[in-house]
């Protein structure tokens, strides 16, 4: 089961991606992606295996970005691809059948190279701009989801789709009615004084009845 909250990791101002993640955890969030950039493998690894260690002690998943074999090593749950990174089909043959990969995708035209890749959920976004990637995609905003979403319906698409990208906690309610199956928060979950409060008011959001009938 993909959960409908993923916290994306980023280093804080005081603490490491490690420091993070155990702080997103402690606020209750179960899908957590390690998502390192510019460091050398070794170090994502070493990242890897302790961040798992926190997810199994919290009942969570963890899935590491672009890194197939860092994933595998570390026992990960899955695998997130960007696209320019390894293919899905490479992925797949490094981690297995079981193991999850999701995809990242900034139009339908990738949703449908997803889709065929057989990714088990898309990362679609981003929705703003945000500063937690470089080389950002151009900005979809609420009525790209949108148009997406309802190509994916006429093509009888149902993988599941996470809305990533500057996405806020307020965002949840509009971005489930635009029909998307989840979101992915970094910066108001790290940066947040009350990590709790953010985390508990976005499942309340994400799992309200009224929004989930719309999907």
């Amino acid at each position: 089961m993909i959960d409908k909250l993923h916290y994306i990791s980023q280093q804080p101002e005081n603490g490491s991606h490690l420091t993070a993640i155990s702080q997103a955890l402690e606020a209750g969030c179960k899908w957590v992606q390690l998502r390192v950039k510019n460091q050398p493998a070794d170090m994502i690894l070493e990242y890897a295996i302790e961040a798992n260690k926190l997810c199994n002690q919290h009942g969570a998943k963890l899935i590491v970005n672009d890194h197939p074999e860092i994933a595998l090593k570390a026992g990960a749950y899955g695998v997130h691809l960007g696209l320019q990174d390894m293919s899905v089909t490479q992925a797949r043959c490094i981690v297995g059948q079981k193991m999850i990969i999701g995809g990242t995708a900034n139009t339908f035209q990738h949703v449908q190279q997803r889709v065929a890749e057989g990714v088990d959920y898309i990362g679609c976004g981003p929705y703003r701009f945000t500063t937690t990637k470089e080389k950002l995609s151009p900005i979809l905003g609420l009525e790209g989801f949108k148009a997406i979403i309802k190509q994916m319906l006429a093509a009888n698409m149902a993988v599941p789709v996470i809305g990533i990208g500057g996405v806020l906690p307020d965002d949840i309610t509009s971005l489930m009615d635009a029909g998307l199956y989840g979101v992915a928060i970094s910066g108001a979950i790290t940066r947040a004084a009350d990590p709790k409060a953010i985390v508990d008011y976005s499942y309340q959001r994400l799992n309200t009845p009224e929004i989930n009938e719309l999907i």
